[in-house]
């Protein structure tokens, strides 16, 4: 991935159901510390990697609200990102709204039902350091409507787009300013339940995709899809103790 520049993820954070759980089992599996803020900020936490902001973590808000991950598009200016979504048929989930003096973001649906956010940074930049192990390293939208998806992004966040393949299957990478940021993967196969919405799914950098997975299933964790080798390196895809699904990638 490229530095967070407007149009290129550059944070994700976990909405969970038990939050200490959640910083027992990431800081294990990915060797990062928890910072967790005050009562201003509800007891958010941001892991740190060598120091540095790499994610997020808090408590669930409302009722329903499911055990996930969230991916954060940096922005320059969260609400005329907002007026493009409305536009281009997604919905606001969250108006922009300003996070005291760190920054500004909003929540949106795509027009498939995906949700994801934006980050307008204040004093908060975002995630500060990128496909090292245990840091961002992609971020991937899982949809039934790949050409949808194209017309959406391409008009809100100005990306463009290659057609390629992953094991065999289409597969869509976004670039901005000429620069891989993000990938569209479509739902189809058995692999995929019918009524499981699309949604974006963050990976994280890791040295051994292997190991880190029996780490995790150590740790009280789950995978979902064993460890695949692709032209870019070995992955696979796992679940936290209280359900969230991620992604591991040891590059190639």
């Amino acid at each position: 991935m490229t530095v967070p520049l407007p149009g290129v993820p550059n944070w994700v954070d976990l909405a969970t159901a038990d939050l200490e759980d959640a910083i027992r089992f990431y800081t294990a599996l990915f060797g990062w510390t928890a910072e967790i803020s005050g009562d201003d900020f509800g007891g958010y936490t941001t892991f740190l990697l060598s120091g540095l902001p790499v994610a997020g973590a808090g408590p669930l808000f409302g009722e329903g609200q499911p055990t996930a991950w969230s991916t954060y598009v940096a922005a320059d200016d969260a609400d005329a990102v907002a007026a493009r979504v409305a536009v281009a048929g997604g919905k606001v989930l969250v108006p922009p709204f300003d996070v005291m003096d760190q920054g500004r973001m909003a929540a949106f649906l795509d027009p498939a039902g995906a949700p994801f956010s934006v980050w307008e940074a204040g004093m908060m930049r975002g995630a500060e350091v990128f496909d090292l192990p245990g840091a961002l390293t992609w971020a991937e939208l899982n949809t039934r409507d790949l050409e949808g998806a194209k017309g959406f992004y391409g008009t809100v966040f100005g990306w463009t787009f290659r057609d390629t393949q992953v094991g065999g299957l289409p597969y869509v990478i976004c670039d901005r300013d000429h620069a891989p940021v993000a990938g569209f993967q479509p739902m189809i196969g058995s692999a995929w339940p019918d009524d499981q919405p699309p949604y974006w799914l963050v990976y994280f950098a890791v040295g051994d995709c292997d190991i880190a997975s029996d780490h995790a299933c150590a740790l009280g964790g789950r995978i979902v899809s064993p460890p695949t080798t692709i032209a870019v390196g070995r992955y696979a895809v796992l679940e936290d103790p209280q359900g969230a699904t991620f992604a591991i990638l040891a590059g190639a």
